[in-house]
C-alpha cells in the first residue's frame, strides 16, 4: 500500500516554524506552535470582540509569523471566531489548517454544556462548513463527552461525516484514556486536545498514549493562569518565574518552552486577542530548555 506524501508547506525560516512541525495522521503537516482562536471573541467566550479590526489584525499576522494551525471551535461565540477566521484569511493560503470542534454548546457569557447527539454533530460540522467555507474539515475535534449520549455513538457520527468526505481526520478531546481507547476503536484518531500545562499534568496518561502511537497532543490552557494567580503558588510554576526571570523572558513564553520540551507530539495553541502577546508567544517557538533546567522545573 502506498505511503501517504506529507505537505510540506511550513516556511522554515518564519518564527512560528522554529519549534519544527508534526504530521497529523501522517499525511498533514503543521507547525508545532500553532494558534488558538478562542480569545479573540467577546468577554466570556460570548459575541464579537469589542475591536474586531484587531482580531482579525492578529489572525493575520499569526499566519504571517509563521503559524499555519489554527484551532477553534462553533462553541466560540459562538460562530465568531469561525467567522472572524473566514473574514480574516479566506481564501486560505495553500497549507493553511483550520482545525475546529463540535459538540459544545453556549447559553451565555461563560456558559457551556455538552450536546453530542449525533444529530447535533452533523449539524454543527455542516455549519462549520459553510461558515468557514470549506469543503472538507482536515481536522474536526469531538469537542466534550457528553454524559447522556453513549461516546460510541458521537464518535460514530464523526466517523460516518469522515466516510461522506466531510472530514479528513478526526481528533477527540477532554478525554481520559478510556475513553480514549473507545474512540480509536471507532475512528482514527490523530489529535487529543486535553487541558496540560505545568501545573495541571491530570492528563500524564493520555499523554504517554499520544507519545507511544505517534498522536498529537493538543494542550488547552497551556499557559497556566489560573496557577500563576492561586493564592498557594505552586512550586513548578515559582520554579518556572525563576527560569523565565534568569533568561529574561515572559512567563507565557517560558511555559510555551516548557510544554515543546515536554514530548515532541506536543502542539501549543496560546490564544490571544492581542497583537503584543501574539507576537512573543509565537517568538517562544525558538526557545529551548535544557534537560537540567526541565529537571528543576519538575
Amino acid at each position: 500500500m502506498a505511503t501517504a506524501t506529507p505537505e510540506r508547506v511550513v516556511d522554515r525560516k518564519s518564527p512560528g516554524a522554529a519549534a519544527g512541525t508534526i504530521l497529523l495522521g501522517g499525511d498533514l503537516e503543521v507547525s508545532r506552535m500553532g494558534f488558538g482562536a478562542m480569545r479573540i471573541t467577546g468577554e466570556g467566550i460570548w459575541g464579537p470582540p469589542a475591536d474586531v479590526d484587531t482580531a482579525l489584525a492578529v489572525l493575520r499576522r499569526a499566519y504571517a509569523l509563521g503559524v499555519n494551525f489554527f484551532d477553534t471551535a462553533d462553541a466560540y461565540g459562538p460562530d465568531v471566531s469561525e467567522a472572524l477566521i473566514q473574514r480574516a484569511l479566506h481564501p486560505y493560503p495553500r497549507g493553511f489548517v483550520v482545525a475546529t470542534k463540535g459538540g459544545m454548546t453556549r447559553q451565555g457569557p461563560n456558559r457551556w454544556a455538552a450536546d453530542c447527539r449525533p444529530e447535533h454533530l452533523r449539524a454543527a460540522c455542516e455549519a462549520s462548513l459553510q461558515r468557514l467555507r470549506l469543503e472538507r474539515h482536515e481536522l474536526y475535534q469531538l469537542h466534550a463527552v457528553d454524559a447522556k449520549v453513549p461516546y460510541g455513538d458521537s464518535v460514530g457520527e464523526l466517523a460516518r461525516l469522515q466516510q461522506e468526505g466531510k472530514i479528513r481526520h478526526v481528533g477527540v478531546s477532554n478525554v481520559n484514556a478510556e475513553q480514549l481507547a473507545v474512540a480509536r476503536g471507532i475512528v482514527r484518531v490523530v489529535s487529543v486536545q486535553n487541558r496540560y500545562n505545568v501545573a495541571d499534568r491530570a492528563s500524564e496518561d493520555v499523554l504517554a498514549i499520544c507519545e507511544r502511537d505517534g498522536i498529537a497532543f493538543i494542550p488547552w490552557g497551556p499557559l497556566a493562569q489560573r496557577a500563576q494567580s492561586a493564592d498557594e503558588l505552586d512550586p513548578r510554576i515559582a520554579a518556572l518565574q525563576e527560569l523565565a526571570a534568569s533568561r529574561g523572558i515572559t512567563m507565557a513564553q517560558a511555559t510555551l518552552a516548557w510544554l515543546l520540551a515536554k514530548s515532541p507530539v506536543m502542539l501549543p495553541i496560546p490564544g490571544t486577542g492581542r497583537l503584543k502577546h501574539l507576537e512573543e508567544n509565537v517568538r517562544a517557538a525558538a526557545l529551548t530548555l535544557s534537560a537540567n533546567e526541565m529537571q528543576l522545573i519538575g
